[in-house]
């Protein structure tokens, strides 16, 4: 750089904006995954939308994918909240816990491993037809995190308990159906037993429209990556913070998880009794889980 550049690059003006730009409010970081969509209540307590579950993508065999995971709270006050190893068909140490309290054949053991039993979920790509609380989203492809009640509902369509049912394929561009999603809190958790499918219908007009929303999905393979899911050790010693509140180095020699009665697991009244399809309590803590 000769001398006549730097004479002109050096300025008070260029030092200036540099400082300021350093100062400048860091956008914080979101933990949200905008790629997925969920319902929200009206201040009545209930809530509605209508949605379409779309097909698997290209490459991929099944519109779902299903994810093992366990979410409680333990005698520390501390948030377990983890994928399961046994997502992959491989051991986990709360699921091994678990079977070790109810070995035990006390009945406060065995409660306590029903509040750290594992909680099934399933993701599926869906396409908004009606958000009555967010219309923006209407017309859009999101990711929907779901439980095992209204996947029942998904199978009772495609495998109806009545003879003059016909059965359906939720999934399907041409002959599937509309799924009219009612959501009412019962004992302060959501509950989407009025859910229901509508009639047959095709998705859209014209295969143009429908090619849109197909190339518009998400794969869902990836929520099987092992990248998602911590090392056996990795959730043991998270385990163990969670139910000692000390690391496993600083237990010495001792590498058995203590056991748990019924007393030694309450925590601040809280623990984790969420139904299947309720996930407010998981999306409140999974920060805290980190702490």
């Amino acid at each position: 750089m000769s001398l006549q550049t730097l004479r002109k690059s050096n300025t008070l003006d260029k030092l200036l904006a540099s400082v300021q730009e350093e100062n400048a409010p860091q956008e914080k970081k979101s933990y949200v995954d905008e790629r997925l969509w969920k319902p929200e209540l009206d201040k009545s307590g209930t809530g509605s939308a209508v949605i379409r579950f779309l097909p698997a993508v290209d490459g991929e065999e099944l519109p779902w994918v299903k994810v093992w995971k366990h979410a409680f709270q333990g005698p520390t006050g501390k948030w377990y909240i983890e994928n399961s190893l046994t997502t992959l068909n491989q051991k986990d140490p709360v699921s091994e816990h678990n079977t070790s309290l109810w070995n035990t054949g006390l009945e406060s053991d065995k409660e306590t491993a029903r509040k750290q039993k594992r909680k099934l979920e399933y993701y599926s790509n869906i396409y908004v037809v009606s958000d009555p609380k967010h219309p923006e989203n209407n017309g859009k492809v999101f990711l929907f995190r779901y439980g095992k009640k209204i996947f029942d509902k998904i199978m009772a369509a495609m495998q109806p308990e009545f003879e003059d049912e016909t059965p359906i394929n939720p999934f399907d561009f041409w002959e599937g159906a509309n799924f009219k999603l009612k959501i009412r809190k019962v004992d302060g958790y959501w509950n989407y037993d009025k859910s229901e499918f509508e009639g047959v219908s095709q998705i859209k007009e014209n295969d143009e429209q429908i090619k849109s929303i197909w190339s518009s999905q998400h794969p869902l393979k990836p929520f099987l990556a092992p990248d998602n899911f911590k090392t056996y050790d990795e959730l043991k010693e998270k385990l163990n913070r969670t139910i000692t509140g000390v690391r496993s180095a600083e237990t010495a020699d001792k590498t058995d998880l203590p056991p748990q009665n019924g007393s030694a697991a309450k925590s601040n009244g809280v623990t984790s009794t969420a139904s299947d399809d309720e996930d407010d309590t998981l999306s409140y803590f999974s920060k805290l889980a980190e702490e």
